[in-house]
């Protein structure tokens, strides 16, 4: 029997970004058709000990993909693509954005081995891609990166608006102001439901536009004409480093690249018109030495401290080609992400006593809206529910208040979960089950092969340190037939521990001796009494307990 048009639901099922700023992805199904918005990833926490990324679980969309038409990409942030490496070989599907953005995921992908050729597909402002039983709509944002855009979701219940991350900026720096007349135009239509960027909602007022970044450029490019200056951010803020071009072409000097990510990026956005370069501005970094220092530029990444990235290994001394002069003017143009704030401070303690002249403030704007802004999407898009994306709880329940603020009762406001299962249609709207979306730790090429276990284990090794006890034993004659070895590491410093160790060293002896010539003699007894009794003697001598590992060797 054909479901009635008003008993059908949209189903909206957050994989990740809604407990913290990073890992956007949201599966949008109706009838036979999963559309996936982003693929992102999170960087780890501190309590994440060796981890190098966390990307979603898309376990449910494995279990469905035979419905999953494809993934549609909102802009070229980390926090948004940054997964889809590893993603594609697990659900191979088509990948949908605007042109910058997918020539940034095609960078990202030329970096990682793929079973086949991944399906990218490049669409413009205002096309509509159609996925059987949901269509989406590209619109205009603008955003820190270029070529941003929000989504229009529509099925045959309604349509559903997703802002991606935006802010309203009336003087971008490259291209035109976001798409403000098409989105009223949705809400005279009719949207049910409006999915809106969250991060800044705890911020009054306006974002303030990416062009007040180059008049600040410009200030201190002024002041410090006698210096070599060196500019870090995002290297996907090719905005940004369009601003720093703009400065050092006024003012003379020659630009370098540095960093992988962002050679990557300046060199794509370059090549599609993004960047405009003036013809012999832009220098290699071997070429830097046949200029005066007072006339290089260095744009590079490592603007959150991140430990192998360029402005950090130049603030440890590490960099092969860089090293930090006396007078070096250092610009961090942007905010330090939430968690990464000590090494940012850091990053600048280092640099400064280096004899850098560090500049943090007012050298970055932000890439997200403010509550006007957010206030002002609301009142043009009119939407029947709304559901507060993009953000840390925190953001998210801001977001709710300014929605109540414009007259939108509480009711029809949902705060989910990742992994809750919305569902709506024009009568109603329920969380009505939960679905995997915990985070996959990435270490190395091994994807989700550490856990909660390890990374506990790794927690405690790293506060305790570990103790390894070898002794070697004859299986045939119940016997020890060797004095036990010991190892330490992380514990104690050896040569002024030599009482305590000597004395564990008796322990272990004094045990094992217990069990030589014993009948009953079964080897994981002897490690778990000898793991016992070493464990309780640290405890009681120097309150402490490190790991302990023993090992028998049947000789």
């Amino acid at each position: 029997m054909k479901k009635s048009r008003t008993s059908r639901t949209l189903k909206i099922i957050p994989l990740g970004g809604l407990e913290q700023i990073g890992m956007n992805i949201t599966a949008f199904e109706f009838e036979d058709s999963i559309v996936v918005v982003d693929c992102g990833l999170a960087f780890p926490g501190d309590d994440m000990l060796g981890i190098d990324l966390v990307i979603p679980d898309v376990t449910y969309l494995k279990e469905n993909i035979d419905r999953v038409k494809g993934f549609v990409i909102t802009h070229g942030h980390e926090d948004h693509i940054g997964a889809l490496p590893y993603i594609l070989k697990e659900l191979p599907v088509p990948v949908y954005g605007t042109r910058l953005t997918i020539a940034i995921i095609e960078n990202k992908l030329s970096e990682h081995v793929l079973s086949g050729e991944p399906q990218l597909n490049v669409v413009g402002y205002g096309d509509v891609v159609n996925f059987d039983d949901i269509s989406v709509e590209f619109i205009r944002t603008n955003h820190s990166v270029s070529d941003a855009s929000a989504l229009a979701i529509s099925c045959a219940v309604g349509t559903v608006i997703h802002t991606g991350d935006f802010k309203v900026d009336f003087t971008p720096v490259y291209g035109e102001t976001i798409d403000l007349q098409r989105l009223g135009e949705l809400g005279k239509k009719g949207v049910l439901a409006l999915l809106c960027d969250s991060t800044n909602a705890l911020k009054p007022g306006l974002t303030m536009s990416e062009k007040t970044v180059g008049k600040t450029f410009d200030n201190i490019f002024a002041e410090n004409t006698n210096h070599r200056i060196i500019v870090a951010t995002f290297a996907s803020n090719v905005d940004r480093v369009q601003q720093i071009i703009n400065s050092a072409a006024k003012y003379h000097r020659k630009v370098a690249i540095e960093g992988r990510s962002m050679v990557n990026i300046v060199t794509t956005a370059t090549e599609l018109g993004y960047i405009t370069v003036p013809e012999g501005l832009m220098i290699s970094l071997e070429e830097i030495r046949n200029y005066p220092e007072e006339q290089i530029v260095l744009i590079m990444t490592g603007s959150q401290g991140e430990p192998m990235a360029a402005l950090s290994r130049i603030a440890a001394s590490n960099h092969r080609k860089v090293s930090i002069q006396p007078g070096d003017v250092v610009i961090i143009s942007s905010t330090p992400i939430p968690g990464n704030e000590k090494n940012v401070s850091r990053l600048i303690n280092d640099l400064s006593q280096l004899g850098a002249h560090v500049i943090f403030q007012d050298t970055h704007v932000s890439g997200h809206a403010c509550q006007e802004e957010i206030k002002l999407i609301y009142s043009l898009v009119k939407p029947k529910y709304a559901v507060p994306v993009h953000g840390e709880y925190r953001h998210r329940i801001a977001q709710k208040e300014l929605a109540v603020s414009l007259g939108m009762p509480k009711e029809n406001i949902m705060i989910l979960r990742s992994g809750d299962v919305l569902e709506m249609n024009r009568r109603k709207m329920a969380v009505t089950g939960t679905v995997p979306a915990r985070g996959i730790m990435v270490d190395g090429l091994g994807v989700g092969d550490v856990g909660n276990v390890v990374l506990k284990e790794r927690q405690y090794l790293s506060e305790n340190g570990i103790v390894i006890v070898t002794f070697g034993y004859s299986s045939s004659e119940h016997l020890i037939v060797s004095a036990p070895e010991m190892i330490t590491r992380g514990f104690v410093f050896a040569k002024e521990s030599e009482d305590l160790l000597e004395n564990a060293k008796a322990v272990i002896a004094e045990t094992l001796e217990r069990y030589s010539d014993d009948p009953n003699f079964e080897i994981g007894r002897v490690k778990n009494e000898v793991r016992n009794n070493l464990s309780e003697y640290f405890w009681k001598t120097i309150k402490r307990r490190p790991m302990i590992l023993t090992t028998g060797i049947d000789i």
